[in-house]
């Protein structure tokens, strides 16, 4: 299916990267219909909105720079979206790169959770005062060498 794009203008997209976000993501809850997209700038990826070309995040996986991480959330939760084993979820955050070329940041306190099987996905709150809104990505993966 072709895609409208923000980063890359058309672009053609297997159907199996759409992914149905029934209640939105926090503050776009009328847009529900995206695609995965890998991005030019390894390891990121984009979640480009169907609806709006304008709208894409950038996301990555969180345990690549906090190996540490984890989602202290109820199985009911998760069965809304469909995962029924832990294998079945796909963990990101979303990032935020300043244009000012401030730290890169990634929000661990609102994880995306995608089923692998059914395609669809939520954003969840975590309430573990471990995770913040803004966590430097490379500093973390700096301090995760150590």
């Amino acid at each position: 299916m072709k895609v409208n794009t923000r980063a890359y203008g058309e672009v053609e997209v297997d159907e199996r990267q759409r992914v149905n976000f029934p209640g939105g993501l926090l503050g776009f809850e009328k847009f529900t219909d995206y695609v995965l997209m890998d991005a030019r700038q390894k390891p990121f990826i984009y979640l480009q909105s169907l609806e709006v070309p304008e709208l894409a995040f950038i996301l990555i996986d969180p345990f690549l720079f906090r190996p540490d991480y984890a989602l202290d959330m109820s199985d009911e939760v998760l069965e809304d979206i469909g995962v029924e084993a832990p294998a079945d979820a796909v963990i990101f955050s979303i990032v935020t790169a300043p244009a000012d070329g401030t730290a890169i940041t990634a929000n661990l306190m609102g994880p995306v959770i995608i089923s692998k099987s059914s395609r669809k996905g939520m954003q969840a709150v975590l309430a573990d005062p471990r995770w913040r809104v803004k966590h430097d990505i490379m500093a973390e993966m700096a301090a995760a060498r150590k």
